[in-house]
């Protein structure tokens, strides 16, 4: 029973911090006070304690008790074209990519509705149709949306952040047998996404998972990585 009391104790020491009821710098209540607080053990007070310490959200000093520490201003992860100046970056960008959406692939297939099948649908058949100026758009909308079938707003997040330059960086870095004006290599690319696509509507986790590997790692190898 101790996990379940403490965890109800750090959830009410984490609002009043979080609420400013507890400020930075203040001197969090004494066990005998939270003891009577919460009806708890001095047990059940120092596990959740422990565990405020482990969040990064107290310090406890020696002799003198614990104080509540600031809050991180949360931070937007932005990435800008110009970061990437090298062709080592834009692999270890494909590399990043290769990781998150490669997990992303599988958990969209798992929990796509409706909505998401609509989406990714759309953007396989703009991808069909887009010329050389909309082609990184559509290719950015497709992993997008697949992004957003996880139901996960991180992935989501993240693909914003990286945005279509995701898309641009690696192919400004391809020879001219990648190009958008060979048929054959466009083709191909249209297959290994139509692939990912298939097996997310389909609901076939590792299917999916294994294309998106696929076809991220065909974009590294073309990139010479």
């Amino acid at each position: 029973m101790t996990q379940p009391l403490a965890q109800r104790v750090v959830d009410g020491l984490k609002d009043k911090i979080l609420r400013g009821d507890l400020p930075p710098g203040t001197k969090v209540p004494s066990e005998t006070e939270l003891t009577e607080e919460y009806a708890v053990s001095r047990t059940v007070v120092r596990e959740a304690v422990t565990r405020l310490r482990a969040e990064g959200l107290v310090e406890t000093f020696h002799g003198r008790g614990s104080f509540v520490l600031a809050v991180p201003e949360p931070s937007t992860f932005t990435l800008e074209a110009s970061a990437l100046r090298t062709q080592r970056d834009v692999l270890a960008m494909v590399d990043f990519r290769l990781g998150v959406e490669s997990e992303a692939a599988a958990l969209a297939a798992r929990h796509h509705g409706p909505g998401d099948d609509s989406a990714i649908r759309d953007a396989m058949d703009e991808l069909g149709r887009a010329g050389h100026e909309g082609a990184v758009e559509a290719d950015f909308a497709f992993h997008r949306a697949v992004a957003a079938a996880t139901g996960n707003r991180f992935y989501t997040d993240l693909l914003d952040a990286l945005g279509p330059m995701m898309i641009m960086l690696p192919r400004t870095r391809l020879g001219s047998a990648y190009s958008l004006s060979d048929a054959e290599h466009v083709e191909r690319v249209r297959r290994e996404h139509d692939a990912v696509a298939a097996a997310v509507l389909d609901g076939d986790a590792e299917t999916a998972r294994a294309a998106m590997r696929v076809h991220l790692g065909n974009t590294r190898r073309r990139l010479g990585g």
